[in-house]
């Protein structure tokens, strides 16, 4: 019995409908329109029935594509949100390439929509121009009198659903520009009533996760995996998992990374590799303990920076700084941070019958596993096919460059006969203790005044475990040595700050790092808008308007930041704080959205801190799905704020001493009272809104706290500098 949804779940429907239209991309870009589906991989099919189906190129982990690029197709198409559904696209990165990833199909970076906002468009804008067209030659009129509403063609006193159409749509070659919709025409996009398309499935369990895979006849593997990073097996002992109900075997992965271990089910694979007794040869393995990293991140922060970034003067800044009437200095340290998403890594690989084989994922980026599987089983790419399913979270933790879980699943279907199907599970304790975490980072940043308060100079320098060096990323995100993904928002401040230097060096990595919900802004941010912040106290000036004054020009960077700045300081009552409750505020760019946060707090950092209400304002540039919006905001809000209060990642000689939520605890419900969320509307190209509501919302809470007449936190977590919260 199978759970999965169908190994060809992309051509669903089709062969229930006499002819299906597809309208997509061919390779050169170009749309095209077909009637068989191999001749065409789609965005968007139309069944004779009247069906409608968004194909989906970016994977669903909580984020919102599949509703979003289906309100696309059905706003320029003409159908309601009902008459549409949708499916997660096959590996074909010639067709479902993130555009702005090159020739790699993938989500991530909060592109989804940014990238497929005109792609989805112009798909349903040309199947609805090519039905309207078929209709109006079957009915002798003029095509411009006729239009789709509701999924039913209509105009010239005639009437009929789009599925009538469909098979002389079929056969045209689809407009090269289709009209699309003016924004006042719309009626889904930008409506906050349009909910998500994924809750029904979800809420009813209807939704099949990449855990809820059960094939026939399948193995589930769990591996130990050495407990430092470089370590390998030297050999191990399966006695004592001998004799254990549904043990079937244990074997060395290929690359000595650790033990995999088959069972028939997920427990009894568990108890077998508890049973295990493995030697580790941890001659080349990392033993650092996390005091020593920190110890080397702030001694780098402390010397000459190995990257100048900006190719400033720093003899320039240092003179700045000297003439300054006051120097604020501040060390900042940011631990690693576990990514910790609800469902723990898991995929299965599935024979076929022709030799192939499926891959049954939460598939973040397929292009990278497919290749993968390709490579490691020797398979020719057209054998390994790759079913993209939900996923339950990933912050950034289902796409790494060396596509790892994936091919630890390769590895260990490869020592075996390949008959049968296994499925890798990680346990939540695999995930915390080995998986790709947030890399430690430090900055030390002195910002010089004159007498009147106002920046004079500013000395930035950052310490970082890079993420990219080392890659397959390396070429794309590392510039003259520099990983710019370290430094995010910090050069290229939209802030107007004189005399401003920043450098960079770089520190070798004590376990495997990866980008974490907004990457280096999950630092950045709170380094900039702290330091802002307390520049602000220092010059006596009011936090917004000191802002205010540094936003300077009419760059659109500028006035958009300020544009939220003064929204989320409105809706929140700036200073208006009731009695016992204080407000700290911080505003960011990342991934092309502009954020501002106001957080309320009541209490003390001493007899515990409560968060009372957060207030957000965002521009997104057009927004899709207001309640996608709203609800992405929420969730980067919590996320950012639930790992500054209390989480890090530490090792002792290497090994990870956290393992499950009890020593590293995600936000609770009860942290926050209250979330209030503004979208400023815009008229600009859609942005990010998965990843930008989390860098100002530690930033905005530490400012909150100093506000109350708490520390200034520059350690993080700040339970670690004494915050305690209620």
């Amino acid at each position: 019995m199978t759970l999965t949804t169908s190994r060809r779940g992309f051509l669903r429907g089709a062969a229930a409908a006499a002819t299906v239209l597809y309208v997509g991309a061919r390779p050169d870009g170009a749309l095209a329109a077909g009637h068989e589906p191999s001749m065409l991989t789609p965005f968007v099919k139309i069944g004779s029935d009247g069906s409608v189906t968004a194909i989906v190129k970016h994977f669903e982990m909580g984020q919102g594509p599949s509703t979003g690029l289906t309100t696309l197709i059905a706003e320029e198409l003409g159908v309601t949100m009902d008459q549409i559904g949708f499916e997660f696209a096959p590996s074909n990165p010639e067709l479902y390439n993130n555009l702005f990833f090159g020739p790699f199909q993938g989500t991530g970076g909060s592109t989804a929509m940014a990238n497929s906002f005109m792609q989805y468009r112009n798909a349903g804008a040309a199947a609805r121009e090519m039905l309207i067209k078929a209709a109006a030659e079957a009915w002798g009129v003029d095509a411009a009198d006729l239009q789709i509403a509701e999924g039913v063609i209509s105009g010239a006193g005639q009437s009929a659903p789009i599925g009538e159409f469909v098979a002389a749509a079929a056969a045209m070659e689809p407009p090269a520009e289709p009209r699309l919709k003016d924004p006042s025409e719309f009626t889904l996009i930008g409506n906050p009533a349009v909910k998500r398309k994924d809750n029904d499935p979800k809420t009813t369990g209807q939704a099949k996760f990449a855990m809820d895979v059960m094939l026939d006849n399948q193995m589930v593997a769990v591996i130990q995996r050495s407990p430092r990073m470089g370590g390998t097996v030297a050999g191990f002992d399966d006695s004592g998992a001998q004799g254990l109900k549904g043990f079937i075997r244990a074997a060395t992965l290929p690359n000595k990374a650790g033990v995999v271990v088959f069972a028939e089910n997920t427990w009894a694979a568990l108890q077998a590799r508890e049973a295990l007794s493995i030697d580790w040869d941890d001659s080349a393995a990392e033993m650092r303990s996390s005091s020593d990293v920190k110890d080397q991140l702030i001694a780098a922060v402390n010397a000459e920076p190995e990257y100048n970034v900006t190719g400033a003067d720093l003899s320039a800044t240092q003179a700045a700084l000297d003439a300054a009437e006051t120097v604020i200095d501040r060390t900042y340290y940011f631990p690693l941070l576990a990514h910790a998403p609800m469902e723990p890594l898991t995929c299965t690989i599935e024979p076929t019958a022709d030799g192939g084989v499926i891959l049954h994922d939460g598939a973040q980026m397929p292009t990278g596993p497919h290749m993968a599987l390709s490579n490691i089983l020797e398979l020719p790419m057209e054998k390994v096919q790759v079913n993209t399913m939900f996923a339950g979270g990933s912050f950034g933790r289902r796409a790494t460059p060396s596509a790892d879980y994936q091919v630890e699943a390769a590895l260990a279907f490869a020592v075996t006969d390949r008959t049968r199907p296994v499925k890798l599970v990680w346990s939540r304790e695999d995930d915390v203790t080995g998986g790709y975490y947030r890399p430690a980072v430090a900055h030390r940043v002195r910002v010089g005044l004159d007498a009147e308060g106002r920046i004079t100079g500013w000395d930035h320098r950052v310490a970082a475990q890079s993420i990219m060096k080392g890659t397959a990323f390396e070429g794309m995100a590392v510039k003259d040595g520099v990983d710019h993904s370290a430094l995010e928002s910090v050069p290229d401040t939209p802030y107007a700050l004189p005399g401003m230097f920043v450098g960079l060096t770089d520190v070798a990595k004590a376990t495997s790092v990866l980008w974490w919900r907004s990457v280096g802004n999950t630092h950045t941010a709170y380094v900039m808008e702290t330091m802002m912040d307390e520049a602000a106290a220092t010059a006596g000036r009011d936090p917004v308007a000191f802002r205010l004054d540094h936003l300077t020009g009419d760059g659109a960077d500028q006035r958009r930041l300020a544009e939220v700045l003064t929204k989320a300081a409105d809706e929140a009552g700036w200073g208006l704080a009731p009695e016992g409750r204080a407000q700290g505020i911080a505003v960011h760019k990342s991934f092309g959205s502009y954020v501002a946060e106001v957080v309320e707090i009541s209490g003390s950092a001493e007899e515990g801190v409560k968060i009372e209400k957060v207030t957000c304002a965002v521009d997104c540039g057009i927004p899709v799905n207001p309640d996608v919006i709203k609800a992405q905001m929420e969730g980067g809000i919590g996320y950012g704020l639930g790992h500054v209060m209390r989480d890090e990642i530490t090792l002792t000689e290497g090994v990870v001493d956290q393992w499950n939520f009890p020593d590293y605890e995600p936000l609770r419900i009860s942290d926050i009272a209250a979330i209030d969320v503004h979208i400023v509307g815009s008229g600009e190209a859609p942005s990010g809104v998965g990843e930008p509501g989390t860098p100002p919302a530690g930033p905005a809470l530490a400012n909150a706290i100093a506000a109350a007449g708490g520390p200034r936190v520059v350690e993080l977590p700040m339970v670690n500098a004494g915050v305690s919260f209620a």
